[in-house]
């Protein structure tokens, strides 16, 4: 199995895009492979599969995505909807000086790596999903939906979607935070079934980090892991990050005319069992073989949770170097 290289290898640039710029990282040579991270994530989210996909020979790219890092952050909401997130990724390509791309997300970048392939099939000729399954643009209005959740509790993407609440709840201790938002949704540190869900927050004075698991790290966060996550979002803030929850209602209006539609590119999903989003999503995972026609395989691994590249990389990079392999045969 390889390890990962030491970071001198990796080669840090800033590209010139609708966004502004784009920060990103890249290792390796040969076929272009673009990894959009999530949510609250970065490039850095990436470092145990850039080694691995660039010693599979291919040229593997993490960027930051508009908001995050070393990226530009415009100032507008509206600035993050889903289809300023696409034009990001093919103005990466383009600047790289590609033609086409395989383009894999995880979280919120496994939306932006669908909506990729699916508006822009030209550029992107196959996309792997991690932890959030393809559900086709269409149906109900997201915040009606979302609304609807939780009864007497608040989803936590409503909570998001309010500009400047969930800021004042995170940005006094961020690393704290951090911490205990990654430790929710990690497979060794998550609640136990039962216990208050951390997905959800009192509609009175609530804060979600009141039922974040307290005092231990998933084993995938080192404190120098925390730290890197912790200083970029110190330095930029929150805002830029949950603009992407801010924008659903607008994604869902923007994309209206791709109602039902498939990726008809060749797929791969790859989620955790222990998961809240495929557990949520099950019915999208049971509608792959009419939503995405050319999946290789959908894999759920036993025993992980949300951080999925992070949580199981040994068994990630097998499964993605292999299906970027078969798109090759």
């Amino acid at each position: 199995m390889h390890q990962p290289a030491p970071s001198a290898d990796l080669r840090h640039r800033t590209i010139e895009a609708p966004a502004g710029r784009l920060h990103l990282v890249e290792q390796g040579t040969g076929p272009l492979v673009l990894l959009v991270h999530g949510f609250p994530e970065s490039w850095y989210s990436w470092r145990r599969q850039l080694p691995a996909l660039a010693a599979a020979g291919y040229r593997a790219v993490a960027l930051d995505v508009r908001g995050y890092g070393r990226s530009s952050k415009p100032a507008a909401t509206e600035a993050y909807r889903m289809l300023d997130l696409v034009e990001d990724n093919v103005a990466l390509v383009r600047a790289l000086g590609e033609e086409e791309a395989v383009v894999v997300g995880h979280d919120w970048g496994s939306g932006i790596a669908a909506a990729s392939a699916l508006l822009h099939p030209e550029v992107f000729r196959a996309v792997g999903l991690l932890s959030v399954p393809y559900a086709p643009p269409g149906g109900p209005r997201p915040s009606d939906v979302f609304a609807q959740m939780g009864g007497d509790q608040e989803f936590y993407v409503s909570y998001f979607q309010e500009p400047g609440r969930a800021e004042a709840e995170m940005e006094p201790d961020l690393r704290g935070w951090l911490a205990g938002f990654y430790a929710a949704m990690s497979a060794d540190t998550m609640p136990a079934q039962g216990e208050p869900d951390p997905h959800f927050v009192a509609r009175t004075g609530g804060r979600l980090r009141d039922r974040f698991p307290a005092g231990k790290l998933p084993a995938w966060l080192t404190e120098d892991d925390l730290d890197v996550y912790a200083g970029e979002f110190e330095r930029t803030g929150m805002t830029g990050a949950l603009n992407r929850y801010r924008n659903m209602d607008r994604d869902w209006e923007d994309l209206a005319r791709y109602d039902g539609a498939p990726i008809t590119q060749p797929s791969l999903f790859i989620g955790g069992a222990l998961d809240a989003s495929t557990t949520w999503m099950a019915d999208a995972i049971d509608a792959y073989p009419a939503t995405l026609p050319a999946l290789a395989a959908s894999h759920i691994l036993d025993g992980c949770g949300h951080w999925i590249q992070q949580e199981r990389p040994e068994e990630v990079n097998r499964l993605l170097t292999a299906w970027l392999a078969s798109l090759h045969d």
